[in-house]
């Protein structure tokens, strides 16, 4: 095993080792090596390296062994957190502790080794095929297109027919999108044959969201209310970044909106990192609204396998071999 690709032993690499051994992966798997990048947020950083590949963004995100799951508090929560599970707890008449309340929806605590990989650095929809407007399947439908010609006079945004079109306005014009429907199977086969690539595991997704965090969430133990989340905005925050979109310690937008879930490998289809937004919906609040988002929670598993183009999204991973090869900077061979 080549423990240069583990972060104990990766985090202590000279630039200069680091650097090559970057480029020295890049051309072992076909990518094109674009800088070293230091990456830092929450208590964790990594300095590594990022990678295009057929018009996507990677970075290399070194292997690790890591205690994953959840059970207790580590820090506690503020009195926020505290408050808002309090009135939830008032509503559905539950009596037993927080950490009970949270410990059912979280994964048991274990210890797992996770392997080096190459991971996309944004989430990505399924199956919307960009097309211009001039398209012949776009104007073989003049309703649709009438339809638009009504919205423009409305000021709305955008258009969709559910699993079939989608326009958004891009100016004084639109873009449009067709939707292409396709299953579980169907989908990890095309991203095996068209980006020669996976689905991260479970634990893999774990560990590129929380890198082994031990709190409830990877900056601590309940949602911070400073942040600017998707879906509970104020007017004042109207133009700001949304602070769980940026990138965390190993390069990723990762986990940030509950209302997209991130495929993962499974026997059915497997999500995780959001519901879909049912506790948004069922006026659950930000706390168990954003819960789905945590490192820890467990996997949605499906057994029908259709993916739904709105609410699936996936990320593709490329593993690393670790074994079968040796590593050598020529600084290290002097």
């Amino acid at each position: 095993m080549n423990e240069n690709l583990f972060r104990p032993q990766f985090d202590k690499l000279k630039l200069s080792d680091k650097l090559w051994l970057m480029q020295t992966l890049a051309t072992r798997y076909h990518l094109t090596f674009k800088e070293l990048y230091a990456f830092s947020r929450w208590g964790q950083s990594c300095t590594t390296g990022l990678f295009e590949k057929g018009g996507r963004e990677f970075v290399f995100v070194p292997g690790d062994t890591v205690i994953l799951g959840w059970e207790s508090f580590v820090q506690g929560m503020d009195r926020a957190n505290q408050e808002e599970l309090a009135d939830i707890f008032a509503e559905i008449e539950y009596e037993g502790s927080a950490e009970e309340f949270l410990r059912q929806s979280m994964t048991p605590v274990r210890q797992v080794t996770i392997g080096p990989m190459f991971v996309g650095r944004k989430l990505e929809e399924i199956g919307w095929e960009s097309v211009p407007m001039n398209d012949p399947r776009i104007t073989a439908h003049p309703d649709w297109l009438e339809n638009l010609q009504k919205l423009a006079g409305r000021n709305s945004q955008s258009l969709e027919i559910h699993q079939t079109v989608r326009f958004e306005r891009n100016g004084d014009s639109w873009r449009a999108w067709l939707c292409h429907p396709m299953t579980y199977p169907e989908f990890q086969r095309s991203l095996l044959w068209e980006v020669a690539a996976s689905l991260p595991t479970p634990d893999e997704w774990a560990y590129l969201c929380g890198g082994g965090c031990r709190t409830l969430f990877p900056w601590g133990d309940g949602l911070d209310y400073s942040m600017h989340l998707h879906h509970f905005e104020s007017e004042e925050d109207q133009g700001k970044p949304y602070d769980m979109e940026q990138t965390n310690f190993f390069g990723l937008s990762i986990a940030y909106d509950p209302y997209k879930r991130e495929l993962v490998e499974g026997k059915t289809l497997t999500t995780c990192g959001g519901d879909g937004g049912c506790n948004i919906c069922g006026g659950m609040g930000p706390l168990l609204g954003y819960l789905p988002c945590s490192p820890h929670c467990k996997p949605e598993v499906r057994e029908d396998n259709e993916i739904h183009n709105d609410y699936d999204f996936f990320r593709p991973v490329i593993r690393v071999q670790t074994s079968g090869w040796r590593m050598v900077s020529p600084e290290n061979e002097r």
